[in-house]
């Protein structure tokens, strides 16, 4: 197969209202090997320069310092691998043998109706130069990594079965305690790690979500280290899933009181398969919580914001309860509880772009920019306008709620050739092209054509 040609930088798109800002989109030189096969999604590690690449029966770990191979993951799967996570650090294991190795963890969802973990060690000290001096390197120049060394550097540990279809979407939760995943049999399970202070590999099986009416898309916990992500929610802990489906639907679940995951949201608008969600990971200004962007087969982007209502502000908090959580609940009796529902707004549907489906979306959470991606090729990048508190309110669907405006930046037409482009996501710059290592950002898209390509996006005023 051979690699199209890169297109041509994009600048800002045309008819596009008056913005303050302008991006102008320039490809950079692909992750080598090409990978020859349909590329499902590329995820960055959220410390380390790492890209994990899920394609075919493995996974390929890309250095982001060189754009080349550094490890690869295969063996343990059955069928092609559509999705991966990389898992937070598992907090509890203080032995000296975990302090003596420093530990990388992947989750692997397969069409093969399972999740495996793996793991990656590193022995001797547990500084983290080590393990980033080792990938700039790339394996003292291998450019290409090597049969040996991917067999021996990543651990199949354990396999996750229950699912009876295919695994289509994973995710874990912000503290790493628990693992969602969702399949095409239309249930989301949710798993704990029971084994994390011992230092082992050990999951159980704590919910079996099965509302939704169709294939489950994807999954995605809310951030909980916004200082507004755990505000006002005191009926539950501060987990929050969403999960989006081929129903049309988006489901918001928490766990109650009780410690029983429920649904407390339905949201219902796209007019198709909702492909995937993404929470907002950067804090608001106005200190309102978290808001849910996801996209469709209907070829729109929309944003949903939580309803709070202010007697939920004025709540007073049980003193002496070993629980916050369960503060709200506090002797009052099952029967005469507040509804656990609460309701979510569309409160933005973004300019449209895509003329097909939109696949794959990432929300930037250092800058709040949008990039967007699907079956048509296209990469657009949106901002969103500052507005004045009080301004443009009302929801898309006429309800309550403060309204936000979007505008597109710029677009890259064919991007990966005549190829769909499954999936897009912001990166840290690791690259000696790179003018702040570790702190701007580019995007990375991953396609049919089994090329990883990363982009530069510089924005300028207008």
């Amino acid at each position: 197969m051979s690699t199209p040609p890169p297109p041509e930088p994009a600048s800002a798109a045309s008819g596009a209202p008056a913005a303050k800002a302008e991006a102008t989109i320039t490809p950079l030189p692909p992750f080598q090997p090409d990978l020859y096969q349909r590329a499902w999604s590329s995820v960055p590690h959220p410390t380390l320069p790492l890209l994990a690449t899920a394609h075919a029966k493995s996974v390929t770990v890309f250095s982001l310092a060189t754009f080349s191979k550094h490890s690869a993951l295969t063996g343990g799967h059955a069928r092609s691998v559509r999705t991966t996570a990389w898992q937070p650090p598992r907090g509890g294991a203080s032995n000296a043998e975990s302090t003596r190795k420093r530990r990388l963890a992947l989750v692997t969802g397969s069409f093969d109706a399972t999740a495996g973990m793996w793991s990656y060690e590193e022995a001797g000290g547990d500084e983290p130069e080590g393990l980033e001096k080792e990938v700039r390197l790339d394996h003292d120049g291998d450019r290409g990594g090597g049969e040996d060394n991917d067999n021996k550097e990543w651990e199949f540990n354990l396999v996750l079965e229950g699912h009876e279809n295919e695994v289509k979407g994973l995710a874990f939760s912000p503290g790493g305690q628990y693992l969602a995943t969702c399949s095409r049999d239309k249930s989301v399970w949710i798993w704990e790690d029971v084994g994390a202070e011992e230092g082992d590999d050990e999951w159980e099986t704590v919910a079996v979500l099965s509302e939704h009416d169709g294939d489950v898309k994807a999954v995605a916990w809310c951030p909980s280290d916004l200082p507004n992500a755990r505000a006002k929610r005191r009926h539950y802990s501060a987990d929050v899933l969403a999960s989006a489906s081929y129903d049309n639907t988006v489901r918001i679940w928490r766990e109650d009181a009780d410690g029983e995951w429920v649904c407390v949201s339905v949201l219902e608008g796209h007019e198709g398969t909702v492909w995937g969600l993404q929470w907002e990971s950067k804090a608001r200004a106005d200190g309102r919580f978290p808001r849910l962007m996801t996209f469709s087969a209907d070829g729109t982007i929309r944003v949903w914001t939580l309803r709070e209502e202010e007697e939920e502000e004025k709540e007073p908090e049980e003193e002496g309860s070993a629980n916050p959580f369960r503060s709200g609940f506090g002797g009052i009796p099952s029967t005469m509880r507040r509804s656990l529902r609460e309701e979510w707004d569309c409160t933005a549907v973004l300019p449209k772009v895509h003329t097909r489906d939109v696949y794959s979306v990432s929300w930037s959470a250092d800058t709040g920019l949008v990039a967007s991606t699907g079956s048509d090729g296209v990469i657009a990048v949106y901002a969103e306008d500052d507005t004045s508190p009080g301004t443009n309110s009302g929801a898309e669907d006429g309800t309550s709620g403060p309204k936000s405006n979007w505008r597109l930046l710029a677009t890259v037409s064919n991007a990966h050739g005549p190829y769909e482009i499954n999936h897009i996501t912001w990166c840290k710059r690791f690259d000696p092209g790179a003018e702040r290592k570790g702190k701007e950002e580019m995007l990375v898209t991953t396609g049919d054509d089994g090329v990883v390509r990363p982009w530069q996006v510089r924005i300028s005023s207008s």
